[in-house]
């Protein structure tokens, strides 16, 4: 019996056949989305498709769909934009981005606004993170714990 693997490992090998075409990996993709570019960007961009290489899920090519002058920002970004799907996912989901110029949805994306964190919240975030020695790391779990933890709370929570 083999010892325990990284979820990344694991994902393409269950996740496969269960979720079709598309998969959960797009689904994701577009409920995340501000999450994942920033609120700027998710405004004026959306994802279009994920293609993965046959056989494999992982390193798809992610279509963007961006009108305008946008797509030269988002050629610019591309690295960036690219780290933080794949630091969404965990694993190595995404290796390039092609982008389709085209109308973006007239109907917008309701924005969710994030509430103020408590000073327990606060205190909360700093002590989980603060045994983490690689400072990148720390940083992007600490980004990550705040904005969980800022989404507001559904009645009877």
């Amino acid at each position: 019996m083999a010892g325990p693997r990284r979820i990344g490992q694991s994902v393409p090998e269950v996740a496969g056949k269960a979720l079709g075409k598309r998969g959960l990996a797009f689904g994701a993709l577009i409920t995340d989305w501000p999450a994942i570019v920033g609120q700027q960007l998710s405004q004026r961009t959306a994802p279009d498709k994920l293609s993965f290489p046959r056989g494999k899920r992982e390193e798809a090519t992610l279509h963007i769909r961006a009108m305008g002058a946008i797509a030269l920002e988002l050629q610019h970004l591309e690295p960036q934009i690219i780290e933080r799907i794949n630091s969404f996912f965990g694993y190595r989901a995404v290796a390039r981005i092609k982008l389709i110029h085209a109308m973006m949805p007239l109907v917008p994306s309701p924005m969710v606004r994030q509430r103020p964190l408590t000073t327990e919240e606060e205190a909360s975030v700093t002590t989980t993170i603060a045994a983490v020695e690689d400072e990148e790391l720390r940083a992007t779990l600490e980004r990550f714990g705040r904005s969980l933890l800022a989404r507001p709370r559904k009645a009877g929570r």
